[in-house]
């Protein structure tokens, strides 16, 4: 395109009619708003994202153009297009970065004219970077800055004499500072400390779609590199050069079309350079975009699939070209070292390649084998560029028949039980596409997102990541943050087994329905295709089927009931079920979303595990006697109270009406201590406050235990107390006697998810908080003035509320979905007053934006809730005041639907 030569929305003539007239100022403002709407109109409509891209550059220039030719300037000064703006892309708020070239001496004699444009172009409201710099400069400020180095590789002249820029590349070309193989080692590593902020991962919730692993930067990687290695001007040149095939060319540029559309997107939405998709963005994104809501999956869902998509294939791209690079710069002239494997397959310095490039196609098993070799042999560290190539080539031979075939069942069972990174190897085979392709109900899932704070990471990498995780647990570092688990899976008859569940249990997620149901069914169908055994395969489907058993138990159940022991005992059935459960849940939980893993829900786990097997080991028919077991915790604390000098008919009235349930909970020194801190208190109208940290090794949570004599509402009063004190209750047993009295321990930790009983400080700051609380409660004290954070605030879903009756505990469960907010506990606190309920116990799950909270209720005479308008109230009641405030959160729209399936 002509320099000079005005994109057909700008009339060049009437602009400069127009600055005749009026303010100059005006005038340019008014021309660059113009073209905004012009361009932004034609994006809405649908026009392609480069085209718009590249107009908006073309526009600028002539704007910028203009307004330097205001000035006089010689022939020793030039104007230079720097960055994304040199290569000609400019997207809606985005810098536009100038560099004022001089031939040589000082600027002083332009300094007045150049202070004065810049001004100007300011006073226009763009949004300017800039830098003068002679033609030694240019030289010096390269040579010690790579950053600088890469900014004037990609620069063009907007106005002046081009000599200018062609002399500043001549004397900065690889001849003469940063030769080919230097720059390229600044390059990578320069890309690996960027990945590295982003944990080398192209997954991330809220993705940058420049700077992280398979974003737009990394593709500009490949072209810098290659373009100064290849004296080329623009990537397609090097396309047929041995490097860049057709193909991944025009994959190349269909994959960065999608990310410019995005981030075109992106900036009309924030009103400002925005690069990073915050989950507030994502949905008015999708929404954008043209991405519509199904019944089985969310808009917002299908785009960030898309999104990953593309990035995980530029990733693939990005790996193949440095690699190609690394081996034809850094390592041209390095000895070589080929060791043979077999008849298809042999190392070259440490990086395995086919003996022939037409392997894969004559020997398509060779697909598979070649991720068994990497599996068996640590000494591999990865794959050649050139075979990389033969495997994307030839992936397509990788059909039904191929599926089916024996030899290629038995190299991907071969695969699960190789020793070294298995989870990196699958990684490789989802990359380069062949997982995807061999397990087809697998390719389904790659990118896939749940949008939502719980689900950290795509379906896929999840699974990966589930994988590497057991892997871990052979590590003898392991046994120190996962003892059980480890000890579990290194006895483990066949891990295989777990890896093949691991694959399925989250296979069947957005297809609508049970997806653990739906899962099974595709893992049986994958054991019999490869001919497991009947009882291999009903573990498998059973594991995948029951994956969220065993951790939906521990946050929803009382695990120190021996009821609820018995009848998880009796659903399990077996021990073999049992370990294989438990690894798989623990491998789960930490791959799902690292934070969700902490001592409390470690403990949690543990407690169900070891209290059932104890019960399977017993035997189900020999279920524990619940009253002889209370009986026992009873007589073993009256034992110790009777050595302080208490005796039975003192501590009976202390205990007052409290029921079994009290003392199958605790343990006997528990019930001494807060006995004896009971007859200690000397005025009944304080309340009893006991701070410490509980756990076997190490603590898991701190304990609050609070003792109130007649006072009603203790746990509105509590949950809003500790809330404002940032603290997240876990747990709350809530014991409440036939006089009324109150025996409440509640389980908490810190807003970093760490211990604080140990701190004598804080523990007497939170004591004198609940006291004072406790003794003189007012409205103000249930009311939590805590802002929602942002991330939380972009999840708005209707509240859930489920109540039915529990006949074992004789009480009323009610089951409350709703997404997390500060103060919540205390909201829902304040119904149960207005309802005149009595809260007998609570489990607090929080599972990202959203909670699971379990309550166990009772009406004022201690009986379950039976009238069913008094049940509808309150499950409306409660949906109703959370749903208002959520609604507030979005401004007044909608709510959508709560999606239940994990």
């Amino acid at each position: 395109m002509n320099a000079d030569k005005s994109p057909l929305f700008f009339d060049r003539e009437q602009f400069l009619e127009d600055l005749k007239k009026g303010s100059r100022i005006e005038t340019y403002r008014n021309a660059i708003s113009a073209a905004n709407t012009h361009l932004d109109n034609r994006f809405h409509e649908g026009e392609e994202v480069q085209t718009l891209v590249h107009e908006r550059s073309h526009f600028m220039d002539q704007i910028i153009r203009l307004a330097w030719r205001h000035y006089q300037w010689d022939k020793h000064i030039a104007l230079l297009a720097v960055g994304g703006y040199g290569r000609g892309e400019l997207h809606p708020h985005s810098d536009i970065d100038l560099m004022v070239l001089i031939r040589r001496g000082n600027p002083a004699r332009y300094q007045q004219d150049i202070a004065d444009f810049f001004t100007f172009l300011w006073d226009i409201q763009l949004k300017i970077g800039h830098s003068v710099r002679s033609l030694s400069q240019c030289v010096e400020e390269a040579r010690g800055d790579i950053t600088v180095m890469t900014n004037l590789m990609e620069t063009r002249t907007i106005d002046g004499d081009e000599k200018l820029r062609l002399s500043m590349i001549n004397k900065t070309g690889p001849r003469k500072i940063w030769p080919s193989k230097k720059f390229f080692s600044a390059k990578l590593e320069e890309q690996h400390q960027r990945h590295e902020k982003f944990g080398h991962n192209e997954y991330n919730l809220e993705p940058n779609i420049k700077e992280a692993p398979g974003g737009l930067r990394d593709i500009q990687m490949i072209n810098w590199v290659a373009r100064r290695h290849f004296n080329a001007d623009t990537m397609v040149e090097l396309v047929g050069k041995d490097f860049l095939t057709a193909e991944e060319y025009m994959q190349l540029k269909r994959d960065e079309a999608f990310l410019w559309k995005v981030r075109y997107g992106l900036h009309l939405i924030a009103g400002r350079p925005q690069e990073v998709l915050h989950f507030d963005s994502q949905r008015k994104l999708a929404e954008l975009l043209g991405y519509k809501d199904t019944e089985k999956r969310l808009a917002v869902e299908k785009m960030m699939q898309h999104y990953y998509q593309v990035v995980l294939s530029i990733r693939e791209l990005n790996d193949v070209m440095l690699q190609y690079l690394d081996e034809t710069i850094l390592h041209k002239d390095k000895a070589k070292t080929v060791v043979p494997v077999n008849e298809r397959f042999q190392v070259r310095d440490q990086y395995i390649e086919t003996v022939d490039e037409h392997i894969f196609a004559q020997q398509p098993s060779s697909l598979l084998e070649i991720f068994c070799l990497l599996g068996e042999r640590e000494e591999i560290v990865g794959i050649r560029a050139a075979t990389i190539r033969q495997i994307r080539q030839y992936r397509r031979l990788i059909t039904d028949s191929f599926r089916n075939n024996p030899q290629n069942k038995e190299l991907f069972l071969r695969l699960l039980k190789c020793p070294n990174q298995l989870g990196l190897q699958l990684q490789r085979m989802t990359r380069y596409g062949i997982l995807g392709r061999y397990l087809p109900e697998f390719g389904k899932i790659i990118g896939q997102t749940q949008h939502d704070l719980f689900h950290r990471y795509p379906v896929d990498a999840h699974t990966l990541l589930l994988i590497r995780n057991m892997r871990r647990f052979d590590r003898p570092e392991s046994s120190d943050q996962f003892p059980l688990a480890a000890h579990i899976y290194k006895n483990l008859p066949k891990p295989e087994l777990l890896f093949i569940a691991a694959l399925y249990h989250d296979i069947a997620k957005g297809r609508g329905g049970d997806h653990s149901t739906l899962g099974a069914v595709d893992a049986a169908e994958f054991c019999r295709r490869h001919n497991l055994s009947e009882e291999e395969t009903k573990l498998v489907a059973w594991l995948v089927e029951n994956h969220l058993l065993l951790s939906g138990t521990s946050q929803r159940s009382d695990v120190s009931d021996p009821d609820v022991i018995h009848k998880f005992a009796r659903f399990i059935g077996d021990q073999i079920k049992l370990d294989y459960l438990y690894v798989l849940t623990v491998a789960d939980i930490t791959a799902t979303n690292p934070t969700l893993w902490n001592s409390w829900k470690a403990s949690l786990l543990r407690q169900l595990f070891s209290e059932t097997r104890r019960a399977l080991e017993r035997g189900l028919a020999n279920p524990v006697d619940k009253k002889a077991w209370a009986a026992s915790i009873k007589q073993a604390a009256l034992a110790m109270l009777a050595d302080q000098g208490i005796s039975k008919k003192r501590a009976l009235a202390i205990w007052g009406g409290l029921d079994d349930d009290t003392f199958t909970r605790e343990r006997p020194e528990d019930i001494v201590r807060v006995t004896l801190a009971m007859i200690d208190q000397a005025n009944p109208n304080e309340p009893v406050i006991l701070i410490d940290d509980v756990g076997i090794e190490t603590p898991v949570a701190t304990r609050i235990f609070i003792h109130t004599e007649g006072l009603s509402n203790v746990f509105p009063i509590v949950a809003a107390t500790l809330d404002q004190l940032r603290l997240n209750i876990l747990d709350a047993r809530l014991h409440t006697s036939t006089e009324g009295n109150t025996y409440d321990s509640f389980f908490a930790l810190n807003e970093d998810d760490q211990t604080f009983g140990s701190n004598p400080e804080v523990v007497e700051k939170i004591r004198l908080a609940l006291s004072g609380a406790l003794t003189n409660p007012s409205e103000s004290t249930l009311q939590v003035h805590r802002h929602t954070p942002r991330q939380l605030k972009s999840f708005t879903m209707q509240t859930v509320a489920k109540i039915s009756n529990d006949i074992n505990k004789n009480a009323t469960m009610l089951e409350v979905i709703t997404p997390d907010r500060p103060g919540l506990l205390a909201h829902l606190g304040r119904i149960f007053m207005r309802f005149g309920l009595r809260l007998l116990s609570a489990k607090i799950a929080t599972l990202g934006e959203r909670v699971e909270d379990m309550f166990y209720v009772v009406d004022h005479d201690y009986q379950p809730l039976s009238d069913p308008e008094t049940c509808r109230a309150l499950s409306t009641t409660i949906c109703r005041e959370l749903d208002k405030r959520n609604q507030e959160d979005l401004g007044g729209k909608p709510l959508r639907q709560m999606k239940l399936d994990n």
